[in-house]
């Protein structure tokens, strides 16, 4: 079940949102990263902020900086599938719901005050871009669309081929397929999905930076990518996001990936917040997880099998004893700490409940003082986490760098 979709619904709304900014598109190319962004903004879109990203004091409530974007503090991440009843539209995680209450979702959740919506062309394949871009329809500029490229897919059936594929002539490709289905006349954020290590970082980045000149795509990032990766593919096109798994339940950003991205001001979206809805309090040490008719992809999760996952309840434990302290849900609260962490930070929850989208809103009315933030950042690291985060063959795709550019 997706994110926190087994958690009571809040009693209480949260509070009202303000309205959106503007967006800027940014076609220019060669200059310092924040000088790319000057240019004239569209109406309704979001406006980009200069200046640096060093972590400092802010409510979770303000807006995130994602390299040249301001967007709310919490997203939405809509990565969906077909199902095997007629009609239905499923997650990873065995929660399952139709395609006009998909669209549905989406509209509320813009309405809320969401501005950041990210799907990638393999969720489906193409059905999540479908949908996205049917419900925004008509509310298109109030949103930042990030979308991502880089699995071997048919680009006609969708046929997964196996492995992946940067190649800059199939970029182009993807990127055309991808505006049709989204019904755009460009992607605000286009991500490379994992790095393609048959392909030199530099040639992704110009086949993004040739999309860029014809205005078809405004910025780049990566998923998942090595370091050297981020640094080599910086150095052609400024990238605005990294985006990798990020939560309580998987700190590896911090050690290497966070710093980076400090320095080098790129902004980073967190994908798996809820650490698979483990953070949500949903999940038991006796939960065991569905295989058919639909998988639930924490059945082939090492952190989940019944032995880790009896262990790692302690993390459950510390979540929901600090989650009554600050009044929150156990999800709100992990979505408050990883918006503590620093001001550039975006998680991108996914779920398949209004309810639990509202709920996910929520966490940006919760802060912490300095020392309840120590006190919790040491309870988390007190307790040692269980099992690989993905299966192998999945793992294998991330933080890889690409050969050098000869």
């Amino acid at each position: 079940m997706s994110s926190n979709d087994r958690h009571a619904r809040l009693n209480d709304a949260p509070p009202s949102l303000q309205r959106r900014h503007l967006l800027t598109a940014a076609l220019s190319l060669g200059v310092a990263p924040w000088l790319l962004f000057a240019c004239v903004p569209r109406a309704g879109a979001v406006v980009p902020v200069a200046g640096d990203s060093a972590p400092r004091q802010q409510s979770a409530g303000q807006r995130r900086k994602l390299g040249p974007f301001e967007v709310f503090p919490v997203g939405l991440g809509c990565q969906w599938h077909p199902g095997t009843a007629r009609g239905s539209v499923v997650d990873m995680y065995h929660s399952a719901f139709d395609r006009p209450a998909a669209v549905r979702l989406i509209r509320r959740a813009v309405d809320r005050g969401i501005t950041l919506i990210d799907t990638a062309e393999v969720y489906g394949p193409f059905l999540s871009e479908d949908i996205v871009g049917e419900a925004l329809q008509g509310i298109r500029d109030k949103v930042v669309l990030e979308t991502k490229f880089g699995m071997d897919l048919d680009p006609k059936t969708g046929q997964r081929l196996g492995g992946l594929n940067s190649r800059p002539e199939h970029i182009r490709q993807v990127v055309e397929a991808q505006l049709r289905r989204l019904k755009t006349d460009r992607i605000d954020i286009l991500i490379q999905h994992r790095v393609d290590p048959q392909v030199p970082i530099e040639d992704v980045a110009g086949a993004v930076k040739d999309l860029i000149a014809e205005g078809k795509v405004l910025h780049f990032g990566l998923s998942e990518p090595g370091t050297q990766t981020i640094r080599r593919a910086h150095a052609v096109l400024p990238l605005a996001v990294i985006q990798n798994e990020y939560s309580m339940l998987w700190r590896g950003p911090e050690a290497q990936v966070l710093p980076i991205c400090e320095e080098l001001g790129i902004g980073f979206v967190c994908w798996s917040p809820l650490g698979m809805g483990f953070l949500t309090g949903s999940v038991t040490a006796d939960t065991r997880f569905e295989t058919s008719p639909e998988m639930d992809f924490r059945a082939v999760v090492p952190r989940f099998a019944p032995e880790a996952l009896a262990a790692n309840m302690a993390l459950v434990n510390v979540v929901k004893t600090w989650a009554q302290r600050k009044n929150a849900t156990p999800a709100q609260l992990a979505l408050a700490w990883l918006l503590a962490q620093r001001p550039w930070i975006v998680p991108i929850p996914g779920t398949t409940q209004v309810a639990h989208m509202e709920e996910n809103i929520g966490a940006t009315a919760i802060s912490f003082t300095p020392d309840e933030l120590q006190q919790l950042n040491a309870a988390v690291s007190a307790v040692s986490i269980r099992g690989e985060r993905l299966p192998p063959a999945v793992l294998r795709m991330s933080g890889v760098d690409t050969p050098p550019k000869h």
